[in-house]
């Protein structure tokens, strides 16, 4: 799974007219590795229907700052181009799987 390194490539992510899951992470936290094999899992699962990107806060402080993240993981759920959900901390990865599957419909 790619990681977002720059503005631009998020900006190109909302030309794709997809449903977009971002994973704010660090490195160095502990619940945001916890949660990667989830949120990898769930990338193949989703291919072709949501695009699922990782975005490290270190390397993305620009995109961090836009989306207001204050603490990690912080998982942002966007439909065309807006915010539609948020998730701030780890979950289950059945409770994911519901969030996506309403961003589909």
């Amino acid at each position: 799974m790619k990681s977002i390194e720059t503005k631009a490539e998020y900006d190109t992510l909302l030309t794709k007219n997809m449903p977009i899951l971002l994973d704010f992470y660090a490195d160095w936290c502990g619940p945001c590795r916890s949660l990667l094999p989830t949120v990898e899992k769930l990338s193949e699962e989703y291919k072709g229907r949501v695009i699922i990107q990782k975005v490290n806060i270190d390397k993305n402080k620009e995109l961090a700052a836009e989306f207001k993240v204050r603490s990690i993981p912080a998982l942002f759920f966007l439909k065309d181009s807006t915010i539609v959900d948020l998730v701030r901390g780890v979950l289950p990865e059945k409770d994911l799987k519901e969030k996506l599957n309403a961003l589909l419909n």
